[in-house]
């Protein structure tokens, strides 16, 4: 009797080992997005932001970009294509953009730009966003000049159908978006975006913007 009744201690036993290992596996190989969607933080606020995509789709994607940036430049080349074809054409996920301004008075100007552009003939807004990031010089370093008046009236000539004039003077020092700029500013700062691009799905921010598995991880995580 004693025999069979170790040997039932000692199958429970084995079985309770094997359950414990089960679960320690399961939390050892958890997607690092189940501990990132844990400390979700608020959804950064879009509203009157550049967006694109479904308005109440699922999941919303934020980028805090600045036009002076080379990491944004790339960023816009190599991911943001993928993100559009797989996520934001098919509805799943509505993409923002938000002005960021650690590059001076051509960060500021580029973005007084944008934002001109986007009340005068926002359906040209992401033509013009990509058309400005285009002629970023691939040799770019962040005190070459390259963000003019001029340089953006071209921009907008050639891909929106605002009044020039009203740009121009939405450039200059009475400009009427300069409220919208510092709109932007006062976002960064209050969700404390430290480096550009800052890519944000849901309130978490990306560690790497390039990871673009981290970003379907997130976003199929939300769906």
């Amino acid at each position: 009797m004693k025999t069979v009744k170790q040997n039932k201690v000692l199958v429970l036993l084995t079985l309770v080992a094997v359950a414990l290992i089960a679960v320690v596996v399961v939390l050892l190989n958890r997607p690092a997005d189940q501990a990132e969607t844990a400390v979700k933080g608020e959804h950064v606020a879009t509203t009157g932001q550049p967006t694109i995509g479904v308005a109440d789709a699922p999941v919303s994607v934020v980028e805090f970009g600045d036009y002076k940036c080379p990491s944004c430049k790339q960023w816009g080349e190599t991911v943001y294509p993928k993100l559009k074809e797989d996520y934001i054409d098919t509805g799943k996920v509505s993409f923002s953009y938000i002005n960021v301004l650690f590059h001076g008075q051509e960060s500021i100007l580029a973005a007084l730009a944008s934002e001109s552009v986007y009340v005068q003939d926002p359906d040209a807004f992401w033509d013009f966003h990509k058309a400005v990031y285009d002629a970023q010089p691939a040799s770019q370093h962040h005190d070459e000049a390259w963000v003019t008046v001029e340089r953006l009236t071209e921009i907008a000539e050639a891909t929106t159908s605002v009044d020039i004039e009203q740009l121009k003077t939405d450039l200059s020092e009475n400009s009427s978006v300069l409220e919208k700029v510092s709109h932007d500013d006062g976002l960064v700062k209050e969700n404390d975006v430290r480096l550009t691009p800052t890519i944000m799905i849901n309130g978490v921010v990306l560690d790497n913007p390039f990871d673009y598995e981290a970003i379907t991880r997130l976003i199929e995580n939300d769906l």
